[in-house]
């Protein structure tokens, strides 16, 4: 599906974002009578590229931290997964933080971000190398997160798209809208679709598909068609578009589904998907769908088998607290053929 690239770059994966420390109030307690925070380290492109990393993509992470020992222990657990750390950036004195509350099925999880003025925020067109980052890269990922941040962070997201066109690579992004973020001024629908139209492989949703390009689907038709409606809408956004994916929520026979779709050069694919009886934490599970999509084009994997494995990929890290999908392709594979199990293994 995926055609290996002339020369000696191989297939590999960068990824550009925040690096993010994010807390979480133990015990299933809200915020205002929470005792302590579980930390761990998060950031959409951190996610995909651990998870990438796991799965034996060669995957490196471009961004920009404090020169501190907070983020240094970050880019170590990052190092410690398999993900490469050369190209990253050390400047600023804050490293971003988000602080989640934990829901269930009554009430939802709840984030409270800390990212204004950040080492990431601060960060300048010129001050990461692009040419040097792509010339042992296929492929170029990033998402809505990454220009949501600042003004100047949403000019080296177009700097670093600019530099994949030179450089030939094969750019993938996730839509990822986070209204809590966009506070510089701009309104998203005047910056991503710009960043958004060198694209040829994309995760989308629905909501953010109307943020970024006002495009309606009919709510009354079920989500597959209206999918293949956001799909047809996009390619005269994205011209360059090639594979749409878009994973799903929805109960049936009062069960929660988890399920995925794929749009891949004009023809549809969906996953059967799994019932969830029990949420460890879902925040990355979008993350851990899109890494199991880049993975299965990357292995040349037909299309079915490319969702079949990003939807398992977004319904196991559903598993796994924290923001990275500790598994391995073994794991994956052993809940995409048995489905969802409570055995041990002995």
């Amino acid at each position: 599906m995926m055609h290996k690239p002339d020369g000696n770059k191989g297939l590999s994966v960068t990824a550009f974002g925040e690096l993010l420390l994010r807390l979480h109030s133990n015990g299933g307690k809200r915020f205002q009578q929470t005792d302590g925070f579980t930390s761990w380290y998060a950031g959409a492109e951190a996610n995909v590229c651990v998870l990438l990393a796991r799965l034996g993509v060669p995957t490196q992470y471009i961004t920009r931290v404090p020169a501190h020992d907070l983020a240094t222990a970050g880019v170590q657990q990052l190092k410690s997964h398999g993900v490469a750390t050369q190209h990253i950036l050390y400047g600023g004195d804050k490293l971003g933080l988000y602080f989640t509350e934990p829901g269930n099925n009554i009430r939802p999880t709840r984030v409270i971000y800390d990212r204004e003025g950040t080492s990431y925020a601060a960060l300048q067109r010129g001050q990461i190398p692009w040419a040097d980052v792509f010339s042992q890269s296929s492929h170029f990922h990033w998402s809505g997160v990454a220009a949501a941040v600042s003004e100047s962070a949403a000019d080296v997201c177009r700097e670093a798209l600019e530099a994949a066109l030179t450089a030939g690579v094969t750019i993938s992004s996730d839509f990822n809208y986070r209204s809590k973020l966009w506070k510089y001024g701009a309104h998203p629908a005047a910056v991503m679709p710009g960043l958004l139209q060198h694209s040829e492989i994309t995760v989308a949703d629905l909501d953010a598909a109307k943020v970024y390009f006002d495009i309606d689907t009919d709510e009354s038709l079920p989500l597959e068609q209206r999918f293949e409606q956001c799909y047809t809408a996009l390619q005269l956004h994205m011209p360059r578009l090639k594979t749409l994916g878009m994973s799903f929520r929805r109960v049936k026979d009062q069960q929660l589904w988890y399920t995925g779709a794929l749009a891949h050069e004009g023809k549809f694919f969906y996953a059967s998907g799994f019932a969830i009886t029990d949420i460890t934490d879902q925040i990355g599970t979008g993350d851990a769908f899109t890494a199991g999509m880049l993975y299965g084009l990357i292995q040349a994997f037909t299309p079915q088998q490319t969702i079949d494995f990003a939807t398992a990929c977004g319904a196991i890290k559903q598993s796994i607290p924290g923001d990275w999908a500790i598994v391995s392709r073994e794991e994956i594979e052993e809940l995409m053929k048995n489905g969802l199990s409570g055995r041990i293994i002995r």
